[in-house]
């Protein structure tokens, strides 16, 4: 299988798992209007660049996370959601990003809430 296509089923693969969660997670446009749009979206505040590649080093996992950086809009978390071959889907985020979310997270807990409220 070409790279393309096991990065688009890596991105449609992902979107199932989110709507499995209830989210409406579609495949982004690679461009719309001339901007950029994620590789998956449907998680407000997040943007998600996808890598569903053979091998995956720490220096592409570098690129990907500057690439996710760079095309994420203002107030967005850019974030990489990746795997290879026979592997589970991993998430990295900057360590300050996810401290934020896990205080966010936390305050909502505290208030009772719970996902979706």
């Amino acid at each position: 299988m070409n790279s393309k296509r096991k990065g688009s089923e890596g991105e449609r693969e992902l979107a199932a798992i989110l709507r499995g969660y209830g989210y409406e997670a579609r495949r982004g446009l690679q461009y719309q209007s001339g901007q950029v749009e994620a590789d998956v979206v449907g998680i407000p505040g997040i943007h998600i660049e996808v890598k569903r590649v053979e091998r995956f080093g720490a220096a592409d996992l570098y690129k990907a996370m500057e690439q996710s950086t760079r095309d994420a809009k203002e107030g967005e978390t850019p974030v990489v959601v990746h795997r290879t071959n026979r592997r589970r889907w991993l998430v990295t985020l900057d360590l300050y990003d996810f401290l934020a979310i896990i205080v966010h997270w936390l305050a909502r807990l505290a208030k009772g809430e719970r996902h979706g409220e």
